[in-house]
């Protein structure tokens, strides 16, 4: 296609190969069906209609450089209409082609200038056909029934250009190799790859599209869910040391001491993994749970059994807030259990250790030597837990909380720890994930839900704070008042901390936005609500650049009521549990991503007092931003939060290492609407891979497999 062309295609389409144009696919096509009558079409309606070039004339434009083409056109009814094309003299399209006499297909939108002839009809740049000379009157109207494709284009490569090139390709491949077996395809219902190519590129009428969709859709997920399925029978064949319960270990006296009663999701998701931890190929699951849901208690759980084994688990945060929160909560739930060779332990016991970048070199020394002797059966801990300093007598369960906050390679390093085989892994999150995403993104994963929240919770009231109404505002404040005065606590969450923006915790989306104001910042609140809005409340500070002591010392308050209002940024988001905490007022809330807003929402109602969530935005009214707002203040359901979430941020590459909004491995696949696709590409993935391992008698379809992986997603997959 020439290297400018060629160079265009590259860096603003992301296409390098013949495989990529064919799949470059049309995001749109003009429905002609019935020719348009020009007697009744409004500004602005799109029309198609079949025409005979009347004229053309060309000047070179008065006021700016430039070249106007006039093509005058005339329908089978004696209608004229005006096509306008600004470019060059003589290297136009429009100009080579469009010559007096031509019989042209025309699509464009329509708009009315007034000449001293009266009103006239003009289509700025149409698209447009031109009918092969010798033609009869039939083979026009069949022409005219064709959808028309509109490619995804830029400015420099204009989709007819596109059409043009894909259309020489599949005139030069008649022959195009098929991944799928005749066999195959009978079994999947599925057209060949070669009509699917083109009915999708080239249809004779919308009736060849859904066919030629349905195979390729299902080659997208197909391809993904053999990549997986391989990666889930390899990790069968690893080798891992059982941990299967004992009768008297720990874990039975731990739940005879428990408090409360299990809920029945707790307990299914519990001898789930138990009986993955039995096994002696290493366990890979993925817990998800909503906010709130008690997964911490599930994993602590499963940590138990592995110490009764003789392993060791490693909780792995992604916060020293939430690192110091889980040592404290899983201290406080063993008690006598969790104080081994301690004044009061059990006979039983074991010990619980907590390891930090930012502890001194006394506490972290003693960290390292309890992690490394075997004396703590669990090690909570941060990125720190990663260093190669770090060692473990004997690592069995690798627990990875809210696993979307770590890199592949870090999750990974921590798994190289163990010695001779490899350890169980539970990765946790509270951000719930649509079915599809679990089968595609995590589909290498075994995976465990808890839907039910334990007794006790109480509902979360949402309502939006609208910034053209400032009484709701003021009514904000009153509100936090009222709830403090009735011992009562709560949250203030801003999306950045202040003076150097460079360093804030919290992405502020929409901070570039032309005419709006930069995003709320805690230190600069601070004042406003010591000094005049909640003045004479205790009120506290937490942000990512205070000393990890201070933030911890900040909790420690929080927790214990010595402050009524804690001021901070997205540091809270997840593992934070204060019952007593009953607001959560979240500012310029529409800078916030769905997800997040739905776990900040989750800190508050996490005991029997009712929850209550103010999502404060100056965003418009009609705007997509209070739109998205009005959808969380409507459910508290994390699953369809979810859907929303990825409907807006896109799925991002499913097999590579962006997490979402960068280029996809899927062109017409979505994740969130071929759920019955994904689902059956993933029955008939496992079947034939636990028939043909690898592929060799169907080497084309290992071929193509290879291709979509690369390198780099192959090592990708290896590491997760």
């Amino acid at each position: 296609m020439g290297p400018k062309t060629a160079k265009v295609l590259d860096e603003r389409l992301d296409v390098r190969t013949v495989g990529d144009l064919l799949r470059h696919y049309p995001r749109r096509y003009v429905r002609h069906g019935e020719l348009t009558d020009l007697a009744s079409v409004a500004e602005g309606e799109h029309v198609t209609l079949m025409a005979e070039v009347e004229k053309k004339t060309g000047r070179e434009l008065a006021k700016r450089p430039g070249y106007l083409l006039e093509v005058v056109v005339k329908d089978a009814n004696g209608q004229r209409v005006s096509l306008t094309f600004f470019g060059r003299p003589g290297a136009s399209r429009p100009n080579r082609e469009l010559h007096p006499g031509t019989l042209a297909m025309v699509a464009g939108k329509v708009s009315f200038y007034r000449s001293a002839a009266g009103l006239k009809i003009q289509l700025t740049h149409p698209d447009f056909e031109v009918i092969p000379t010798g033609s009869t009157t039939e083979t026009a109207e069949e022409f005219a029934r064709r959808p028309l494709p509109i490619y995804p284009a830029t400015k420099e490569l204009q989709s007819w250009q596109i059409k043009k090139a894909v259309g020489t390709l599949l005139d030069m491949l008649p022959g195009l190799p098929d991944p799928l077996t005749p066999e195959l395809r009978a079994r999947y219902r599925v057209i060949p790859l070669a009509e699917a190519l083109e009915k999708i590129h080239r249809p004779d009428d919308t009736e060849d599209l859904a066919p030629a969709r349905r195979r390729l859709k299902w080659d997208e997920a197909f391809l993904v869910q053999l990549a997986l399925a391989q990666r889930r029978r390899a990790a069968e064949a690893l080798p891992a040391t059982p941990r299967p319960r004992r009768p008297e270990g720990l874990l039975t006296a731990f739940d005879a001491a428990l408090p409360f009663t299990l809920t029945e999701g707790q307990l299914q998701v519990g001898h789930e993994i138990s009986q993955a931890l039995s096994l002696s190929h290493p366990m890979h699951r993925l817990l998800q749970g909503d906010v709130g849901a008690g997964k911490t208690i599930v994993a602590l759980r499963a940590m138990l059994q592995v110490v009764d084994g003789g392993g060791q688990a490693a909780l792995l945060a992604p916060t020293e807030v939430l690192a110091q929160q889980h040592y404290r909560s899983i201290v406080g739930m063993l008690g006598e259990l969790g104080r081994a060779g301690q004044l009061g332990g059990a006979d039983r016991a074991t010990r619980v250790a907590l390891l930090t970048g930012s502890q001194g070199v006394k506490v972290k020394k003693a960290a390292l030597l309890e992690a490394a002797s075997g004396g703590a059966g669990i090690v909570v801990g941060t990125h720190a837990l990663i260093q190669e300093h770090v060692q473990f007598a004997e690592l069995g369960l690798i627990v990875v909380d809210e696993q979307h906050r770590f890199g592949v390679e870090q999750r990974d390093a921590l798994r190289e720890k163990v010695a001779g085989g490899r350890p169980h892994v539970l990765v946790m999150t509270a951000t719930p994930i649509p079915r599809t995403v679990a089968m595609t993104v995590f589909g290498d994963l075994e995976t465990s839900v808890l839907g039910q929240l334990p007794a006790g919770r109480s509902p979360i009231a949402t309502h939006v704070v609208p910034g053209e109404k400032p009484a709701y505002l003021a009514r904000t404040w009153e509100r936090i008042r009222e709830e403090v005065g009735q011992g009562r606590q709560a949250y203030i969450v801003c999306p950045r901390i202040g003076e150097a923006s460079s360093d804030d915790d919290a992405a502020a989306p929409g901070e570039a936005e032309e005419g709006r104001r930069p995003p709320v910042a805690v230190l600069e609140l601070q004042p406003m609500l010591e000094e005049e809005l909640l003045r004479g409340l205790r009120i506290g500070v937490l942000h990512g650049r205070m000393h990890p002591d201070d933030k911890d010392s900040v909790m420690r308050r929080f927790a214990a009521g010595e402050l009524d209002v804690l001021l901070a940024t997205t540091v809270i988001e997840v593992g934070v549990d204060v019952p007593n905490a009953t607001v959560m007022t979240i500012m310029d809330a529409d800078r916030f991503g769905v997800s997040q807003l739905h776990q900040l929402r989750g800190r508050v109602g996490r005991g029997r007092l009712q929850g209550l969530c103010l999502l404060v935005s100056d965003a418009p009214p009609d705007s997509p931003a209070r739109e998205r707002l009005a959808a969380v203040a409507s459910t508290t359901d994390g699953f369809e939060l979810s859907r929303l979430d990825l409907e807006q941020r896109r799925e991002g590459d499913v097999l590579g290492a962006a997490q979402s909004g960068a280029r996809s491995s899927l062109r017409l696949l979505t994740l969130l609407h071929d759920e019955k696709t994904i689902l059956r590409a993933r029955e008939a993935a496992t079947a034939l891979i636990a028939e043909d391992p690898e592929l060799e008698r169907h080497p084309a379809l290992a071929a193509e497999l290879a291709e979509m992986l690369g390198e780099e997603r192959a090592e990708y997959l290896e590491k997760t």
